[in-house]
């Protein structure tokens, strides 16, 4: 059975409660109320002293014969009571010191009074004065929060002086029985209130305690709950949510104090490929020690680092430099590769786990938003993978890959299709034998929300940079065999495609696919590799190349001469036909570049390869085309590009006949 969220909490929580025994109860009781009692008698008896002082004037009026002494008494009694309870207070004594002084002291106001006032000559004054005693009684049980047993004894040591007074006080029989049982009476009533308000009190007590201890579990569980959303489960580092909130208290304060900060993305390099050979508990081990090491860094430079994404980190630490980024970005890098943990499933020559550093590093600029920080590394993070990886790169924002502009486009391509911004136009192939337009290169363009067109030079290496050249790959193939392929306008459509696309899987399964729902043979389709591109010689794109051959598909190199790679490839690979870039044509008007032009053309000749060369616009540059033996030719002068429905005709080409698409 799948354990829930809620499972992990409970257990994560000890759910067995040590409930605290009686005599454990009864300490903890007296413990927590020691505050209110101390409180209570220090008030009660001043109170109670002042009141007892107050009866010296009932004294005058109703025993006048002995009111000195009994006044006598009672001043002698408050002082040494007060002076007792204060010294007590003073020297920290315990609190059942202190009721027992007020105890004392009430039981002693009452026999210092009693004595010398039973002496009295004023025999019925003072038996209605005795009812008065009952006070003390009263006092002993309700005034002060004495335990139930000093209560108890206390009034009853002033009810057995009562009983006492009675016997020794001249009076009849009835008086003593009504005045007896008066006292018995307020001694029952008052010790059985005393007795309730202390157990009320103990159940209070109780229901406060259980109130704190469900309040202690319900605020443990939280803080249970709350640890494990912001916490990943893998790594034990701070998950996502933990490390945004995190971003967002440093971005506020650089925002108010100008505290900078750095944030670095981190990927492990790949880490699929770990994943596929070694197996998921590996991968997942292997993501632990990485963990564990970046954070033992982390903390020396007292930053913040949580688990992003499926191999990727991100680290915050403020730093007040910016020259302190490239320091902490390249310790991040060496600490993993220190690790050493063998991969050796990469084709790039290292074989172990390495990571690709981007950082991002706070600075001033119009509408900065918190999310800005966070693309800023993560572009950085692309051009530390685009390096080679095993790399750090610190965003630079006057690179033009790093622009905002470049940015604007990556948003802007993700809705792209959708929302019909992308179209294809179509500029004719020319036969320089024949002088007949053999096929077309069909050109991507891209507008803006407002129309405005945006140089494919500018948006087709966003689109490598961010991936969406994958998916505008395939729109595009779609595309054309549906408008010039699928009714037979024209025989075969090269396109030209990414690096990015040929190291995709299933790339050659997702082209075999959109040939079956279009009716089109692959064998009417030719891919264009551009050389101007840096492409890794590793053997998923020359099996990808292979894939595509055995579908028929025709692979031709597009602008030859411009990159560095040209003539590796041109010993790897059987290409179909080799297209020299514009540049060396528009050379030609010196002797030096004429000859350069002459030299590839050889080059490419005795390769065996068809030659197509661009960019003719003149009738000069036409003519030294016929005059180079050069296969096709296109340009202006040619035809411009046109939509698609200018070339929407009966079939009239032969098989040798081509249409080009460029991703350009």
């Amino acid at each position: 059975m799948t354990q829930t969220l809620a499972d992990l909490i409970e257990e994560d929580i000890p759910q067995q409660r040590q409930e605290p025994l009686s005599g454990e109860l009864r300490t903890l009781y007296l413990k927590e109320g020691e505050g209110a009692r101390r409180k209570a008698a220090r008030q009660g008896l001043w109170l109670a002293v002042a009141v007892y002082l107050l009866f010296s004037i009932i004294d005058i009026v109703l025993i006048p014969d002995v009111a000195a002494y009994t006044i006598a008494a009672r001043f002698a009694v408050s002082a040494t009571a007060l002076a007792t309870l204060e010294m007590q207070s003073r020297l920290g004594f315990k609190t059942q010191w202190l009721d027992f002084t007020c105890a004392t002291a009430l039981v002693s106001g009452y026999v210092a009074w009693l004595v010398p006032a039973i002496t009295t000559g004023y025999t019925q004054n003072f038996s209605y004065f005795m009812i008065f005693g009952s006070i003390f009684m009263m006092g002993a049980n309700l005034f002060f929060r004495f335990q139930f047993l000093l209560s108890v004894i206390s009034s009853g040591v002033i009810l057995v002086a009562c009983f006492v007074a009675l016997y020794l006080f001249p009076s009849n029989g009835p008086y003593q029985i009504a005045l007896g049982t008066f006292y018995v009476s307020c001694f029952t009533f008052t010790s059985y209130v005393n007795w309730k308000l202390n157990e009320e009190r103990y159940n209070v007590f109780l229901n406060a305690l259980e109130a704190r201890i469900q309040h202690k579990e319900a605020t443990e569980r939280g803080q249970a709950l709350l640890s494990l959303s912001r916490t990943d489960p893998l790594t034990g580092l701070e998950n996502r949510r933990a490390i945004d909130e995190k971003l967002r208290d440093y971005w506020s304060e650089w925002q108010r104090f100008g505290r900078n900060f750095v944030t670095i993305l981190i990927d492990v390099d790949f880490f699929k490929k770990f994943n596929d050979c070694y197996g998921h508990q590996e991968g997942d081990r292997c993501l632990i020690l990485v963990a564990n090491a970046l954070s033992d860094l982390i903390k020396q430079h007292n930053g913040s680092i949580g688990r992003y994404g499926g191999e990727e980190f991100i680290v915050l630490a403020r730093m007040e430099k910016k020259e302190q980024v490239a320091d902490i970005a390249e310790a991040i890098r060496c600490t993993v590769e220190n690790l050493a943990l063998t991969h050796e499933q990469r084709r790039d020559g290292i074989s172990i786990v390495t990571v690709s550093v981007g950082a991002a590093f706070t600075r001033m600029q119009t509408g900065a938003k918190l999310e800005k920080i966070i693309n800023e590394a993560d572009r950085a993070l692309y051009l530390a993978k685009a390096g080679g990886r095993n790399c750090a790169r610190l965003f630079d924002p006057s690179d033009p890959q790093s622009s905002d502009e470049s940015e604007n486009i990556a948003a802007l391509l993700k809705i792209a299709i959708g929302q019909s911004l992308v179209s294809l136009v179509y500029q004719p192939i020319q036969n320089v034998a024949t002088g007949r337009v053999e096929g077309v290169e069909a050109l991507m363009r891209l507008r803006m929300l407002d129309g405005t067109s945006v140089p494919p030079s500018l948006f087709i290496p966003v689109a490598e940079r961010t991936g969406a050249i994958l998916e505008l790959g395939r729109w595009a193939i779609r595309t054309v065999c549906c408008e010039l392929l699928a009714d037979d306008h024209v025989r075969v459509v090269s396109v030209n495609v990414s690096p990015i696309q040929l190291k995709t899987p299933g790339f050659a399964t997702s082209v075999a696919a959109i040939l079956g729902e279009t009716g089109v043979a692959g064998s009417r389709l030719a891919f264009e590799i551009t050389e101007g591109l840096e492409m890794e010689m590793h053997s998923d794109i020359l099996r990808c190349i292979s894939d595509l051959k055995l579908l028929g598909i025709r692979i031709w190199l597009d602008d030859f001469g411009t990159g560095f790679a040209g003539l590796s490839w041109l010993r790897l690979i059987e290409f179909d036909t080799v297209k020299i870039d514009r540049s060396f044509l528009h050379d030609c008007g010196a002797p030096r570049g004429r000859a350069m032009l002459q030299d590839i053309i050889a080059l490419i000749r005795n390769r065996g390869h068809k030659i197509l060369v661009e960019g003719v616009e003149t009738d000069e540059q036409m003519a030294l085309m016929r005059e180079f033996g050069i296969d096709k030719v296109q340009g202006f002068h040619v035809g411009r590009p046109a939509p698609a429905g200018s070339f929407r005709m009966k079939p009239t080409f032969h098989n040798s006949q081509t249409t080009v698409l460029k991703l350009a």
